[in-house]
């Protein structure tokens, strides 16, 4: 992008992951579609790069019928089996049919809560964290709501939700701004 804007500086100098930065990342999420796409979103990023799934994010969107909880929930083994040898998404078994069982979990919890945004949300106290970020260096990976998000998700039988999986999504959903203080994006969502 060829403005002057001050951004974190993970973003910096690359246009597809500015426009993500500028529009998506930190904004707080209060829609359960949304919740379920970043799971399974950074559910697949394990291991890998988050530019490597932001470039497959629409070939995500397809295999997993737009990221309805619902329609993940009732794919079949052999849906499931047949998205391994699809090009436009990770192609690892174990987290493709994560997918399926934690859109199960996902909707026993939205039963329970009347949304998963609600039971997500009780986490950090309904409002989002606000760190202050100097740089990279003062980035953490997990934090003490993380690391209880991750167990209580695994009590209930999801996968791929680790504490550092679990903190990258309250990071990409806004229940924490990680944005460096620096960046305009800190003063618009704190």
């Amino acid at each position: 992008m060829s403005d002057n804007k001050v951004r974190c500086s993970w973003c910096a100098g690359k246009d597809f992951y500015e426009k993500y930065h500028d529009e998506e990342w930190g904004v707080p999420v209060r829609d359960d579609r949304t919740h379920f796409e970043f799971l399974i979103l950074e559910g697949a990023q394990a291991g890998l790069s988050w530019e490597t799934i932001l470039k497959k994010r629409e070939g995500y969107r397809k295999a997993f019928k737009n990221f309805d909880p619902k329609l993940v929930a009732e794919m079949t083994d052999e849906e499931l089996e047949a998205l391994i040898l699809n090009p436009e998404i990770i192609r690892n078994r174990l987290k493709i049919f994560a997918a399926r069982k934690n859109a199960r979990v996902f909707l026993k919890i939205q039963e329970e809560f009347g949304s998963f945004d609600a039971y997500v949300w009780r986490f950090v106290g309904g409002k989002p964290i606000i760190n202050k970020l100097g740089s990279m260096s003062d980035a953490v990976a997990t934090s003490p709501e993380s690391d209880a998000l991750s167990k209580d998700l695994k009590k209930r039988g999801m996968t791929f939700v680790g504490s550092t999986i679990i903190y990258a999504h309250m990071q990409a959903t806004g229940l924490v701004n990680d944005h460096f203080t620096d960046c305009f994006r800190y003063a618009e969502l704190s």
